[in-house]
């Protein structure tokens, strides 16, 4: 105890004390935790100087220098300001194409860190995204498990991933390439629900995912995180900084292993598809004068996935003897952003590259795809006055080719056999109006030029009413539009025993929105809460859905004949506590149906297939401060869904069961660099029903008969009429597990 001192402290606000305060040691798990008078007492501190983070919910966080002194005790009194929440001061791109705080923004952003997703560590940020409301990763496959994201209740191809703002993420990387993208590289994403297609063009009908990668300069020296599953799941994440001269680099690599098939269901095939992927990254920064922005960023994605009957191996690849379906993925991206050396506006120069190869087999079905995307856009922003300007113009071009229908005759875009070459340039502007503070208006128009589809006008308006500091509404009206490929978006055309149909010339479809969001921070005592709510309403012409319940037999591709519409609400909110306890809690409700008219002028309203019609997130979060322990506990639940059916004989539930998904985790922290963390996945070991592969033992339809009409025909052996299809899926076959995973992190300047 003589070598040690202790530091004594009063925290307060506005001369009144600030209780439930939290003071930490920077670079050591030692802290306290501040009485009701505001007293906070740090015992056995090692002499020296020593630098305090003192932090309490409402009030801005602030360090305090102190010396310890063996044998003493050092007095220190804070005084802390009152803040209007750090978590709406958070500067945010996505709604505006320039940097904004998410307070001030026109547009509703919501912002989500990697501390966010490390409350239940997953290997890719395509499951990573489960645990934000109204947003939800969604299986397409019972066999090879790909997947898309939804954002309220629509499809993944209306949703346009971004990474640091190009569009990269499209058509065949939304089937597969969503996995490959590892948490490692994330400094945060941001999520724009609602239209954005006058910033953003084709694809943005949903919303935006925008992954905003980390900042070389402000990344860790070197980070190392790894963890394994009960399942055989590993996963590795590294990163290492370096500086040469002005030049920053940021190399880090991920890697994901999982190689032990298990059929706990009893189906004969494989749970979940297995995997081996390898990806690798590195961002360059270059410090320039007056910080402008000058930054290179190159990745490469490997994976070799497959799932299938249990005794299936490589050499039966293609074969009808045992069915499987194996992916093969190549996939390399080169993003670019330059600001221009010059006075005045501030102009930006952003270009993407990216090329994906897919060489796969779906049972006997050979699918092989190229796809190159290169895009390019140039924008300048200006202040005068009170209007911010953005004038920007971008060129996108697309080659596509694979063995399907796609590049030949089925969509009328291309002559027999011949590649796709797609142009799409465009041009948009940008008005930010702030007349005070309390009120602001955004206009925008874009104009695209597509080689197949012709001109295309999407405009925009949002407005924000902020009546004090704490409380803001926002009303956002705009269109969207989206050009389809049918399969290169949609894994149902190519697995299964169904025919593709594609009736028609496709059109691009078009979207009608408006979103009414309301935000809020609310003091209540010595807690805090933030919340925001949003009602939003979507109207679609020209829809393209999949056709399953026409015919078994067929997937019927074709524009909708009458109207589609998403509608709902959405709330979130984040509570406080005095006391080290946080919880995030998140519900939408959804209504998504479509009116349609058949031969005869009749008109039918149907759900849509897949769409839950209420969901919810939740985490809740403890800290020991004293043990350096965390306890996390997520999950999610799920309302039930209209499933794909192969016919009235179909013995299948019509709708999913109610479900939900909850994991807990443990952390703790073994001095300023390392923390061990694990817990179990799936709590509930919920799974599916073992029924989700329609005649999962005769995968290839062999002993099916099949009536003059090309139908399924009901006999002693098939009395349900059924053919093999794996399109039943509404959530992941993997039950309980545990998870065990080590986390290194040096920061820059640390000894």
């Amino acid at each position: 105890m003589a070598q040690s001192g202790k530091v004594r402290g009063r925290i307060q606000a506005e001369g009144k004390p600030v209780p439930f305060a939290s003071v930490g040691v920077k670079g050591t798990t030692l802290g306290a935790t501040a009485m009701e008078d505001g007293i906070f007492i740090l015992d056995n501190l090692p002499p020296g100087n020593h630098r305090l983070a003192i932090s309490a919910i409402g009030y801005t966080a602030t360090e305090r220098a102190v010396s310890v002194t063996s044998g003493q005790t050092s007095n220190l009194n804070v005084t802390l300001q009152a803040s209007t929440g750090q978590e709406l001061g958070e500067v945010v791109v996505s709604g505006t194409l320039h940097p904004v705080s998410r307070l001030e923004s026109a547009v509703p952003v919501e912002v989500y860190n990697p501390t966010y997703f490390k409350k239940n560590p997953t290997p890719s940020v395509f499951e990573a995204l489960q645990t934000v409301n109204g947003v939800r990763p969604q299986l397409n496959c019972n066999i090879c498990n790909t997947g898309d994201i939804h954002i309220n209740g629509l499809e993944g191809p209306y949703t346009m991933v971004l990474l640091d703002g190009m569009p990269i993420v499209s058509g065949l990387s939304t089937v597969y390439g969503l996995t490959g993208i590892p948490n490692s590289l994330v400094e945060r994403i941001e999520v724009v629900k609602g239209p954005a297609s006058t910033l953003y063009g084709s694809e943005a009908v949903g919303g935006v995912i925008n992954i905003i990668t980390r900042d070389p300069e402000k990344a860790p020296q070197v980070s190392a995180d790894a963890f394994s599953t009960g399942w055989g799941e590993h996963n590795v994440d590294l990163a290492l900084k370096t500086r040469v001269g002005k030049v920053t680099s940021l190399l880090g690599a991920n890697g994901f292993v999982y190689d032990s098939p298990r059929d706990a269901n009893g189906d004969g095939f494989t749970d979940i598809a297995l995997a081996k992927r390898i990806s690798v990254f590195d961002k360059l920064t270059l410090a320039r004068p007056e910080n402008r922005v000058a930054s290179l960023a190159a990745r490469y994605l490997y994976e070799d996935r497959w799932g299938g009957q249990m005794q299936w191996s490589p050499e039966f690849r293609g074969g009808d003897s045992l069915y499987a379906e194996s992916i093969y993925t190549s996939r390399a991206e080169v993003i670019s952003a330059y600001q221009l050396p010059i006075r005045g506006p501030q102009v930006m120069l952003s270009t993407s590259l990216n090329t994906h190869n897919q060489n796969s087999v779906y049972g006997t079905t050979v699918y092989k795809a190229q796809q190159n995307i290169a895009f390019g856009q140039l924008t300048a922003a200006h202040t005068a006055g009170h209007h911010h300007l953005l004038l920007g113009s971008a060129l996108r071009f697309t080659y596509f080719d694979d063995n399907t229908p796609a590049t030949a005759t089925g969509d009328t875009l291309a002559s027999k056999n011949a590649p796709q070459r797609i142009w799409l340039p465009g041009i948009f502007m940008q008005d930010e109006l702030r007349f005070n503070s309390r009120h602001t208006l955004l206009l925008g128009l874009r104009y695209d030029h597509n080689s197949y589809h012709g001109s295309i006008f999407t405009p925009r308006l949002n407005y924000k009413f902020s009546p004090n500091d704490r409380q803001t509404f926002r009303l956002s009206m705009g269109n969207g539009y989206r050009v389809v490929n049918v399969f290169t978006e949609d894994h149902a055309a190519l697995t299964g025993a169904r025919t593709v149909v594609i009736r028609n010339s496709l059109r691009p479809e078009r979207s009608y929105n408006a979103n009414l969001n309301y935000q809020r921070l609310l003091p209540i005592g010595q807690s805090l809460l933030s919340f925001d709510a949003s009602a939003f309403y979507t109207y679609f012409t020209n829809k393209i859905t999949p056709d399953y319940t026409s015919d078994p037999t067929l997937l019927i591709y074709d524009n909708l004949r009458g109207h589609a519409v998403s509608r709902g609400l959405t709330l979130n909110a984040d509570l406080t506590f005095g006391f080290p306890l946080t919880a995030i809690l998140g519900v939408t409700a959804l209504d998504v149906y479509q009116v349609s008219a058949d031969a005869s002028g009749q008109t039918r309203k149907q759900r849509q297939l897949l769409t839950e019609r209420i969901s919810g997130t939740f985490a809740l979060s403890y800290r020991f401060a004293a043990a350096g322990l965390s306890v996390d506990y997520t999950g999610n639940v799920y309302g039930p869904m209209r499933l794909p059916l192969l016919g009235a004989l179909d013995p299948r539930p019509a709708s999913s069961p109610a479900f939900s998904i909850q994991n807990i985790q443990v952390t703790k922290r073994l001095g300023d660099k390392l923390e061990v963390y694990g817990g179990v996945k799936n709590l509930l070991n919920f799974r599916p029903t073992s029924a989700a592969i329609a005649r999962a033992f005769d995968p290839f339809d062999k002993q099916v008969q099949f009536d003059a009409a090309g139908q399924p025909a009901a006999t002693a052996e098939n009395p349900n009429a059924l053919t093999f299809d794996p399109s039943y899926v509404y959530a992941s076959n993997q039950g309980i597990r545990g998870f065990l995973g080590l986390r290194y992190t040096v920061f820059g300047g640390q000894k």
